[in-house]
């Protein structure tokens, strides 16, 4: 008998995970239960996640060893971040103008959820201003950054300690050997904690539906289907356009990504694929140095799913108050959206905080966000596998402008994926 393959063994823990949610509705026994299960495999992969991008960014970089060609690789990226993000809100402004999905929503039979943690984390962000953001990024204390999960701070240190070990020559060589070592063994890891994500996607998803269950869905049912139906057509038209353009089909990406989109939807986690994403995208044909820089930096700068979603939740409130958004009031909330989805990336909740950071700006009432909180783990779903499309193209993308991208490469392992499946 054919073993079932990963993605087959992670669908199968979804349906059973929501079948479980849906009968044991309302009952505190599931969460306690299953809850442990999915925190144990939400841990196992924060703990792999920083040693895989330290150790695979030194040798990455100590690959290159040029400190131009960094440079110029940082400033493509970043731009090419803007314009994709940029793109998606304005996607998300122009379903919502069309399909007017908070028009006539009755607000009185809508349950609201409490928003507090939400509202305490904004408080915090807002804080720190966008240009705070970029100062964060160099580390005082690299082991408290470390603690904290602080990436972007990461990512910085292991680009100039990277460099330092090729600038050093022959006496870097231990070091690298050592960062080469711990990237390899860290992959390993990986794959035997993958094992285990049938369980972990059973367990996280079963606690959301018992919690949740699925007629909370039903008054927002079409503010759920517009978030769905548009960042479909912002994957398959928008980034499959781009995608195109490089000479890649964006269908092979979902073919080699299957086992990922699917763990990621699942969990609403894109953190739970970071590793694996890193490692296929070598194997597609993207250089080390690349995938892995581009990759864990478009984690806080590159969120397409996200910002698509802020904009159509934004103009989704405004328009369930009644309130009029002119182009002029549009405008402004595409402007704040491209500042403060990056000025405070990485928080809990992050479009859940951005949004409570940006509505007040374009005056569209706060406490609008209590209404659609409950449906957010499911909205959160399709945004997190939106975000592993675009940060995977992203690679694919930088890897071809910087005119190392490996043709024969990516078409063998294109190939694999299709023989195995």
């Amino acid at each position: 008998m054919r073993r079932i393959g990963l993605a087959w063994q992670i669908l199968i823990g979804l349906i059973l995970g929501i079948a479980v949610g849906a009968i044991f509705y309302g009952s505190d026994d599931v969460a306690k239960f299953l809850q442990p299960i999915g925190d144990i495999f939400i841990r196992l992969i924060k703990m792999i996640v920083i040693p895989i991008v330290v150790s695979s960014l030194i040798v990455g970089v100590a690959g290159v060893g040029d400190m131009k060609k960094l440079g110029k690789l940082g400033g493509k990226t970043i731009l090419y971040f803007e314009i994709i993000t940029t793109i998606a809100i304005a996607v998300g402004l122009l379903a919502a103008n069309i399909f007017q999905p908070g028009a006539g929503v009755d607000r009185s039979g809508l349950e609201k959820t409490d928003i507090g943690s939400y509202v305490d984390t904004a408080k915090t962000a807002g804080e720190h201003g966008f240009a705070e953001t970029f100062v964060n990024i160099v580390p005082s204390n690299l082991f408290q950054s470390l603690m904290n999960g602080d990436m972007l701070a990461i990512i910085f240190f292991s680009v100039i300690f990277g460099l330092g070990v090729a600038a050093i020559g022959e006496k870097g060589e231990p070091v690298l050997k050592f960062f080469q070592g711990t990237a390899e063994a860290m992959f390993y890891v990986t794959n035997q904690i993958m094992k285990f994500a049938p369980f972990g996607v059973f367990a996280l998803i079963g606690v959301t539906v018992s919690k949740f269950g699925l007629t909370s869905l039903i008054p927002l049912s079409k503010l759920v289907v517009l978030v769905y139906a548009t960042m479909i057509f912002f994957v398959l038209v928008v980034l499959g356009l781009v995608a195109k353009i490089a000479g890649v089909n964006i269908f092979n990406i979902f073919r080699i990504l299957k086992d990922e989109l699917i763990l990621a939807y699942s969990t609403s986690s894109s953190e739970t694929v970071l590793p694996k994403l890193m490692e296929k995208m070598e194997k597609f044909g993207c250089p080390k140095a690349i995938a892995s820089f581009v990759i864990p930096t478009g984690y806080s700068f590159n969120l397409d799913g996200s910002t698509l979603y802020q904009a159509l939740a934004a103009l989704f409130i405004a328009q369930m108050y009644g309130i009029d958004m002119p182009i002029s009031s549009q405008i402004t909330l595409l402007l704040v959206l491209m500042v403060t989805s990056k000025g405070i990336a990485g928080v809990p909740g992050v479009s859940f905080v951005v949004l409570l950071a940006t509505l007040g700006s374009v005056g569209i009432p706060v406490e609008g966000l209590a209404f659609i909180a409950g449906i957010d783990r499911i909205l959160d779903m399709a945004r997190t596998a939106v975000n592993v499309v675009g940060n995977s193209l992203a690679a694919i993308i930088m890897s071809k402008w910087e005119g190392q991208f490996d043709e024969s490469k990516a078409q063998s392992y294109i190939d694999e994926v299709k023989q195995a499946s």
